[in-house]
This record gives structure tokens, sequence and C-alpha cells, in this order.
């Protein structure tokens, strides 16, 4: 255990977190995302939302700045879900809290899973709302 660091953020994620580099995509996949199917590397965090997950990276992670939105979410696919998934202004209010000013874009489904496909790694939570899957680009840390 470390002082200062979320307990849901395991070792193994930690340093999947420290490992990654500028522009590399980390995947936050809910409890319906093909995580080990589609992962490079897949690391599991059990009993963890995906809200929570995102508060906890974003503490130690910087989103980049290089691109025009460095967050990106699956859109709904038609007739799966009336209206926008509540999860979303979940992530909305972390990403301005934690990271003022970054974007959110939205993907189809198969370009969502092409870039977990080619993402450094994704993490497996056992959310269950409904699109609550998300990417993040790495950023610079600046000291």
């Amino acid at each position: 255990m470390l002082k200062g660091i979320s307990p849901i953020l395991s070792p193994d994620l930690l340093k999947i977190l420290a490992a990654m580099g500028h522009g590399d995509d980390l995947v936050i996949g809910d409890s319906n995302f093909p995580a080990d199917a589609l992962g490079k590397r897949c690391v599991r965090a059990d009993g963890a939302r995906s809200t929570d997950l995102l508060d906890a990276i974003l503490r130690l992670f910087p989103l980049d700045t290089f691109v025009d939105a460095p967050v990106t979410l699956m859109k709904v696919v038609p007739g799966t879900l009336d209206g926008e998934p509540p999860i979303w202004n979940e992530f909305r209010g972390i990403i301005d809290r934690r990271e003022p000013g970054k974007k959110i874009r939205f993907v189809e489904r198969e370009t969502f899973y092409d870039i977990t496909r080619n993402a450094y790694a994704t993490v497996a939570a056992t959310e269950t709302a409904l699109y609550a899957c998300l990417i993040i680009k790495k950023g610079v840390v600046s000291i």
C-alpha cells in the first residue's frame, strides 16, 4: 500500500501506467467489454467501477495535449439504448475536474475495438452500466 494512491490501482495497473509513454492509449472496459480478447495487455480491476478507475487514473496520468480529443467513447449502437448513457455525464464530470477543457470524441463500435487492439493496455472493470467503456490517451508529465 502506498500513501496518496487509490487502492483500486493494483500494482500491475500502476506498472502499466508508469511504463506507458506519450500517445499510448489505455482502455477502460466495462463488464460486458471483451477486454481479454481484444487487448494486448489486460489487467483486471475486479470490484471497480469505470468511473472510480477513471478518477484514480487521472490523478496520476496526464491526458494528451497534442490531439484534439484525448478521450474516446463508443457511440451508442442504434436500437440498443434510448438517449445518451447516464454514465457519460459522470465521465465528463471527472474529466472536467481532473483535466479541464479536454474534449471527448465518439467512434463507432468496430472503430473502438480496432483502437483497443492497438492500445498499450486494457483495464477490465466490473462496471455494469451500459456504454461505460472509454479510451484515454496519455500525455506528457510537465514538471
